[in-house]
């Protein structure tokens, strides 16, 4: 069973980094594409970056891309998110996502999610 456990998160000020990361207990998602959702209170849900099974195509929303980096080191099933320049719209929840089918990560339809990561920026 996939079990995602996603850490990393904590408060910074704006043009901070942070690292976050997202490791499967269970290893089993390494044939998982995986993704990178956000959550603040009051707004939708998001896909930040997405990052197929073999790590060889990534995908970011347009508000991320250039600060933020997605990357994965299969044998050991873990999933990170590089972050940086962070501004105060990116405080969110971060949750981490598999799919075993990379197309099917921007609506989420089924899958596995891991509990999520509050990440706070400050102005």
């Amino acid at each position: 069973q996939v079990q995602l456990v996603e850490s990393g998160g904590g408060l910074v000020q704006a043009g901070g980094s942070l690292r976050l990361s997202c490791a499967d207990s269970g290893r089993t998602s390494s044939t998982f594409a995986m993704g990178w959702f956000r959550q603040a209170p009051g707004k939708e849900r998001e896909l930040v970056a997405a990052i197929s099974w073999t790590g060889e195509r990534t995908s970011y929303a347009d508000s991320v891309k250039g600060r933020f980096t997605i990357s994965r080191d299969i044998e050991k099933n873990v999933v990170f998110l590089q972050m940086n320049s962070l501004k105060p719209e990116d405080t969110a929840v971060y949750s981490c996502y598999a799919n075993p089918v990379y197309s099917s990560l921007t609506h989420a339809i089924g899958g596995y999610w891991g509990q999520g990561t509050q990440v706070t920026v400050s102005s």
